[in-house]
């Protein structure tokens, strides 16, 4: 077994173990770490898993994978002996998995998620080269974001962008939360007000869902010259007024959020190899700009360099040192925000 930290996550994997003990050390780590569960293979192979944790003040993330198929329950007797008190949301990243319970069956796919009580029972079973993320909410915790306290019938919904912009904002929260190669700690508030207006909770949902929404979506089209407050906020559901004030909330307008965001990404994108090869027009254009002269403004103005000496100066350390490399993003949005997801996907 190994285990340990990186970079505030605690990594799981049954690489190195004996193959006979695998699957129960699993079923050992994940009843301790996410909900005591049984856990069985459906045949005898050798269980290959791997899970990322953290423990938030109030939530617990994780990430899983195996490479085996492999089905988990959670039976009448283990929830007697052993209750949890939460709520759990499982998002499909790779592969598809089944959930039964009392009323029937889910086929979970790969953009999917479910939402349920772990004290109902359920069965789970998951195909190979399955991916999931994992969100668990105490109970009462669950009751202050949402208003109630149970989830009465398993709630099953999509989490691309194009299905559920909320919801694709609470997995793409959960998804960089634990990744393993860089560290950026989630607004734990913000996560458990997009649980409450995916879950139709309170009447009033906190601005920060909308706002991580929103941010989300500007992100992921920098490129849309046509990105505007009126197109982000049909995006989110709310009026331009209601995200005006959204915004307004974290300090920022509309207007500044989506330019900064372009300006880093052309800063970005100067820097990657091939911007050698590039016109400053043509780094404008990839990241949004309609007006060369008003991008290269706004560039000098927030980076005190302009955009030329940016990738002058870039190529130059590339060449005194050239064994350090450069980006392979393919786009200026990528090169804005690495942890970034796809459009239309549930995660990159």
């Amino acid at each position: 077994m190994s285990s340990g930290a990186v970079q505030g996550v605690r990594v799981f994997t049954t690489a190195g173990v004996p193959a006979e003990e695998r699957i129960a050390l699993w079923q050992e780590h994940n009843s301790a770490a996410l909900m005591r569960l049984r856990c069985r293979t459906f045949a005898d192979v050798q269980f290959d898993g791997t899970t990322v944790n953290l423990q938030l003040s109030r939530t617990r993330l994780s990430r899983l994978k195996a490479e085996t198929p492999h089905v988990i329950e959670r039976q009448s007797d283990l929830i007697r002996s052993q209750p949890e008190d939460a709520v759990v949301l499982f998002f499909v990243l790779a592969g598809e998995a089944f959930f039964y319970h009392s009323n029937g069956v889910h086929i979970l796919r790969r953009g999917q998620l479910i939402a349920c009580d772990c004290d109902r029972p359920f069965m789970r079973g998951f195909s190979s080269d399955f991916e999931e993320l994992f969100l668990k909410i105490p109970r009462q915790v669950f009751y202050d974001a949402v208003g109630f306290e149970q989830i009465q019938a398993p709630l099953v919904a999509g989490f691309t962008d194009h299905q559920n912009l909320l919801s694709a904002s609470l997995a793409g929260v959960i998804a960089t939360a634990t990744r393993t190669d860089i560290q950026h700690m989630p607004d734990e508030v913000a996560m458990l007000d997009l649980v409450s207006a995916l879950m139709g909770g309170r009447e009033r949902t906190d601005r920060s869902a909308y706002l991580v929404a929103a941010r989300r979506y500007v992100d992921s089209r920098l490129s849309d010259p046509s990105l505007s407050a009126t197109t982000i906020a049909a995006a989110v559901g709310i009026s331009t007024r209601h995200l005006s004030r959204t915004f307004a909330s974290a300090g920022t307008t509309v207007p500044q959020y989506v330019l900064e965001r372009r300006l880093a990404a052309a800063r970005a994108l100067l820097q990657r190899q091939d911007a050698a090869a590039m016109s400053i027009a043509e780094v404008a254009r990839r990241c949004g700009f309609t007006s060369v002269s008003h991008f290269s403004r706004s560039f000098a103005e927030q980076f005190g360099q302009r955009a030329s000496d940016v990738r002058r100066h870039a190529l130059w350390a590339r060449i005194e040192a050239p064994s350090l490399g450069s980006s392979t993003a393919d786009d200026c949005a990528d090169s804005a925000n690495g942890a970034r997801f796809g459009r239309n996907q549930p995660i990159c």
